[in-house]
């Protein structure tokens, strides 16, 4: 893929759209999430997975229909929506987490936790754009 194909893929109109409805999915998201580990003090984990969890159920809808304009009525995009979130969410968070803590050792766990969660988030977004585009409303399975 030359450089010039790599930078469409992330200036294209479904791209616009795509951050478009994650604005809207970031910000009840990150609500969730950090209102889970600071006020309620659930897990890193638990917070975490809730902010995907809510947030996953409207950005299928969204980007299926709207952002992705993927028109087939079955089962295995929701399948393939799922896998590629979970892959996602592993990925991203399992990878942000370890880093922080090491880079930010001398800081309390909170602080640790709180920016992990920020880097996760950063890289969720690339991880998920890119499978939800290429494998989860690919058109390749509309046929």
């Amino acid at each position: 893929m030359s450089l010039k194909s790599k930078i469409e893929l992330f200036t294209d109109k479904k791209f616009m759209k795509f951050i478009m409805v994650g604005i809207v999915n970031t910000i009840v998201g990150t609500t969730i999430m950090f209102v889970f580990y600071n006020v309620f003090h659930l897990n890193y984990w638990i917070s975490t997975a809730s902010n995907y969890f809510f947030g996953s159920i409207c950005s299928y809808f969204l980007n299926k229909y709207f952002t992705f304009e993927y028109r087939k009525k079955e089962w295995f995009s929701l399948i393939r929506f799922t896998i590629n979130i979970l892959t996602c969410y592993l990925l991203a968070y399992g990878i942000a987490k370890p880093i922080m803590h090491y880079l930010l050792s001398n800081s309390s766990i909170s602080i640790q936790d709180n920016v992990s969660m920020m880097l996760g988030m950063c890289i969720f977004v690339i991880l998920n754009y890119l499978g939800q585009r290429f494998f989860t409303f690919n058109k390749k399975y509309e046929e």
